[in-house]
Parts: structure tokens; sequence; C-alpha cells
């Protein structure tokens, strides 16, 4: 049988299949209350099957790669206190793996295959056995390849084990995610050859006409250091169909409410490279956790959750109504819909997609350098403008250090006015001076530096600078409960997110993992603040496995406690970790692709003793 005749007898059989057999019963609509009890895995003992499914959406029908048969897999309740057993069978032609993501676990149990065990090979089953050290809202998914992007991940929501603080009528778990008929493989092979392929929303000559874009001399700048203001997602709604609980956006997902009820939505980033938007126009949500930790309730209209990122929400509709549950990608090229409301078969509206944002030179990290004229850009002396260079590897590349090429900055006029009469000395602004970071290996991997990183917490995130109503920022969440380790770090590290987003080559520090990355060491129990500076003009949602970090924003005492952090473009983040949790660990950016393409670093925590 030749692989055509196979693949077309297996689309054949999978297009009998209703989509709805592979939409595990806790996701249909209307099923995920509070009492749900179909497809909800609990107890002590676990079974989970990873294989080929197929999975239908928008009546097309692909092959995705399921647990027990479903897209997203099992939603699994625990308690707090309990021990779990889990048996994953993989009966799949390649090693699988299933990351537990956010727990606290010994790092054998952790699931990444070469870090902390071997992987599941086909036929085997692998028992993860562990206490249950927390409550919140999780997921789990696969760290083989890039099979998460074929589906295979989940939710998990862990009970306290005594009273919650958030109080609630109902819940409904809203699974998040990004679905593609083309195979991940074919995707990142694409963004190698061409790191634009999929921006389909540039600037064009009838924007710029139509004084929707920006300037000419803005896009000339922008053209001379070889970036795209528009290049915010690399694999964006071009290809992708947005998911609610596996329902794409005309498949209308209903979570049901009584008006006047409680309602927590327990909401879990599981896509494979999409930062969503999210928002409930008509209703206010109070914001009570994320990343499984509760939080100070915090009223907003709209909020940012990061690739991996989870926020438990409240909201409260007292009318007999229906409301639309809002998920659109941070570049605006495509949204996915859900509903909220008091009866099946309601439809909630659906706004149209927003204009598309444009990246500045805050973006770059330029700190708060206005090209429009107005700002601290006005009267410069562009002659001076000696660190402007050009990204390495290009062929119009100039050294690091010297001149934009082809650039008369004597003739740079930003709003129509003359950028003469004020002389200011901008040497220091090099986006390629490795004095900036000198621990980054520099070369074709390491298009730009940040000359001048910014702590962006305070910051509405990207894409909702100017939106009208209220958009949460990191600054404002605050930890309901005092952190427990309130002693200052005894030592600093500065992590750099590099890349040459031309080339989709992406890094830490300017190497990639598989080019034999050292790993991150930290002694046990130590307190360490780690900066994270991105060097790039997209946000990445850094990840590490087998702890969390307190977030250093705001007074200190009650910062936020997270696993998972979206640094902003140009923008400098610092937490405070203690490394409490013996073993091998990774830390990454948790956009797959660029976890693949080599931004992924092991963090190893060893008593003293055992150093070497």
């Amino acid at each position: 049988m030749t692989l055509l005749t196979s693949r077309r007898g297996f689309l054949r059989a999978a297009s009998l299949v209703s989509g709805a057999l592979a939409v595990p019963a806790w996701a249909r609509s209307g099923s995920a209350g509070l009492n749900a009890a179909s497809d909800v895995l609990s107890g002590e003992d676990i079974r989970l099957s990873i294989g080929h499914a197929p999975f239908t959406v928008g009546g097309r029908t692909g092959h995705a790669i399921a647990i027990n048969g479903s897209v997203p897999g099992p939603f699994i309740r625990l308690k707090e206190g309990q021990n779990v057993r889990l048996s994953v069978t993989n009966t799949l032609a390649e090693d699988t793996s299933i990351h537990w993501h956010g727990l606290l676990l010994p790092f054998q149990y952790d699931g990444v295959p070469g870090v902390s065990f071997p992987g599941i090979k086909p036929g085997q089953t692998f028992v993860y056995e562990f206490p249950i050290r927390q409550a919140g809202t999780y997921w789990y998914h696969s760290h083989s390849g890039l099979q998460e992007a074929m589906g295979h991940y989940g939710s998990i929501v862990i009970d306290p084990a005594g009273a919650d603080p958030v109080g609630f009528d109902r819940e409904h778990v809203i699974v998040l995610s990004d679905w593609s008929f083309v195979h991940p493989h074919t995707v990142y092979k694409k963004l190698k050859q061409n790191g634009g392929n999929f921006n389909f929303q540039k600037q064009t000559l009838g924007g710029l006409l139509a004084g929707k874009d920006q300037s000419a001399a803005e896009r000339r700048m922008w053209g001379q250091m070889r970036m795209d203001p528009t290049d915010i997602s690399d694999s964006t709604g071009a290809i992708y169909t947005y998911l609610v609980n596996g329902h794409g956006p005309d498949e209308n997902w209903t979570g049901l409410f009584k008006p006047g009820e409680r309602v927590r939505l327990r909401i879990v980033n599981a896509a494979a490279m999409t930062n969503f938007n999210v928002r409930i126009p008509g209703l206010a949500m109070t914001v009570v956790g994320t990343d499984g930790n509760n939080v100070q309730p915090v009223e907003t209209d709209e909020f940012q959750i990061g690739v991996a990122e989870t926020y438990d929400i409240v909201v409260r509709p007292t009318e007999d109504k229906a409301y639309g549950f809002i998920a659109e990608g941070i570049d605006r090229s495509g949204l996915v819909r859900a509903t909220l409301a008091p009866r099946m078969g309601m439809i909630g509206p659906v706004p149209a997609l927003r204009k598309r944002p444009l990246l500045t030179m805050k973006d770059m990290g330029m700190g708060e350098m206005d090209m429009s004229g107005g700002g601290a850009m006005a009267g410069m002396d562009h002659s001076k403008m000696p660190g402007m260079a050009m990204p390495a590897g290009s062929t119009a590349a100039e050294p690091a250090g010297a001149p934009m090429a082809g650039m008369d900055h004597s003739k740079m006029d930003m709003s129509g006015g003359a950028m003469a009469g004020m002389s200011h000395d901008m040497g220091s602004m090099k986006m390629l001076d490795p004095s900036v970071a000198p621990q980054v290996k520099m070369g074709p991997g390491v298009a730009t530096l940040a000359p001048m990183p910014m702590d962006r917490t305070g910051e509405r995130p990207t894409g909702l600078e100017n939106e009208p109503h209220r958009v949460l920022t990191y600054s404002q969440l605050r930890s309901l409960d005092p952190n427990p380790d309130p002693r200052n770090p005894s030592r600093e590290i500065d992590i750099h997110l590099t890349a040459n987003m031309e080339r989709y080559m992406w890094s830490f520090d300017g190497v990639k993992f598989s080019e034999g990355a050292d790993p991150i060491a930290f002694r046990y129990n130590e307190r360490v603040r780690v900066n994270l500076i991105n060097d790039t003009m997209m946000p990445h949602p850094i990840h590490i496995h087998g702890h969390f970090f307190e977030l250093v924003t705001g007074e200190k005492g009650n910062r936020p406690v997270k696993h998972t952090v979206n640094v902003l473009p140009g923008a400098k983040v610092a937490f405070d970790l203690t490394a409490d949790a013996l073993g091998d660990w990774a830390f990454h950016c948790h956009m797959l692709l660029h976890m693949h393409a080599g931004m992924f670093r092991v963090v190893t925590v060893r008593k003293d003793e055992d150093a070497a």
C-alpha cells in the first residue's frame, strides 16, 4: 500500500466520524458545569492513551494526535493532598510524553524527554506517580517534537484541600488553542524559508495614502533596519483556526448560566503559537487567579493571555441574554468566539476584528523614542546615530556601530517638520553593540540587541495600548497570600531572548539549545533574581518547569506568583526564584516553534555537595 493510498484511506475513514466524537463530553456546549462528570477523570488511578485520531472543525477533517481519542484531551480533576497515578500508554509509532504544566512534582515525572526521563516508546506505558501539593487551574501537553500543535493537550483543575477563597456558583473550563490543517513541520519549514511567510497584514501603499499606516519616513527607517512593524505573530490566522474547547468560531461553544450567578471561567491558553486578547463585551471580568495561584480580585474589561498561561476570572451576568466570549489573536488575523448564555441555542454577539497593531521603536528596545516627530526624536541630529546598524547576516548590513546605510539623516522628516535644530548624541543606541550584553554570543542568529530595554510590566500588552476600556497589566496583579519566601535574592543573572526573525533563528543569549548551550545552574534553596531581556520584536511567554517565581512588579510582599511570564518586545522582566526543587528542569519559550528552533535551556538545581 502506498503512502498516498494509505493517507486517502485514513481521510475517508475520518470523514465518517462525527466531529463531536473528537471532542470530549466536558467540552461540549453546555456540559462543563460545576458538577459535570462526563469524560472528567479523577481519583488516584487515571489512564491515558495517546494515539492518532481524526479531528473535524469548520467542515474539514484532519489528522490529530489525541489523548483518549479526543482534542482537547480529557479534563483531569484532582484534590490537593491526594496522590495520583497516571498511566500513559503510547499507541503512536514514535516517542511521546506528557508534561504536567505548572505542577510541583519530582523531576523524573516532569515529562521532558532527554531532560527528566527518556520519553515513552511506541507500545509502552509509563506511570507518573506523585503527590498533589497545590490547587488551581493547570494543563498538560506533549513535550515530544511538535505533537502539542497536533492536539496533544488537556486541562487540569485541582480543588483546594480547604475552603476555596473564590466564591462562585458555576464554573466552566475554557481551553483556547490553535489548529492548522498544515502539518507543524511544514509550517516550521516555511518559516525557516521566509520568516514573514504567513503575515498577510503587511503595510501597503493604500494604507499609507489613507493615513492608516506609518508615514513614508517611518517606513523607510524600518526598511533600512530590515524590520517589519507588522511582524507580531509569525504563525497567524492565515493558517490557524482558533478553538475554544475544540470548537471553531462557527461552532459556538456555549457555557450556561442562570442570571445572577457568579460564574468562574478557568481559562487555559494551550495554543502552540498564539497569544490571545480575551474580552466579554458588555460584561466586566474579575481576575481572581493566574497560573494556578490566587490573586487579589482585579476588575477589568480585557486581558492578554500568553501561550501556556492560565487565568481564572469571575463574571456575574445579571440579564437573561447571551454574551460573546471573544479570544482574538494579538495580531488580529483571526479570533474564536464562544457564548455564555442562560439557554442553549442562543448566540452571543461577535464584534469585527479590530485594526491590526503596529510595533514601535519601544518594541525595538529603544525606550521612549517617538518616531512621529512629536516626541523625543524631534530635533535630534541623526548624523550622530552610529549604532543603528542593520541585522547581522543581511547583505546590506553595515558593521555594528556604523550609521544606517543609505539614510540621509539631514532630510528625515518624521512629521512634516524639520528634524534639525537640536543636537543629541545617540551613540549609546547601538542595536548590535556587544557591550549591551557581554554574555550574548554574537553571530547570524542575533539580529539586534535592545539598547534600552524597559520594565513594561505596568504597560498594556502588545496591541491593546489604545483600547478605550480597561486592560489588565501584570503590575495590577497582587498575590492573595503573602509570598512564602521573603528573602532578598543573593545574586542576579541576565538572560537575553535573542533571534534573527528573518532567518527564523531563536535562542537564549545567542546560543541555540542544539549548539550545546550550558545549563543554567542554581544551588538548592538559593534565592536568585533572573532578568529576562527581550532583544526581539515579538512577545515571548517564558516558562520554567518545577518552580514558581515571584514577578518583580510593585511593592514586595504580595507580588504575583507565576510559572510563565510573557515578556513584551524590547522589555526587561525580572523575577525572583527560590530554587527549591532538586533535579534538571526545562526552561524555554512556550511558543512551540521558537522552542523547537532553539529558545530552550536546562536548569539544574543541586545541593552544594552535588555541584561538580
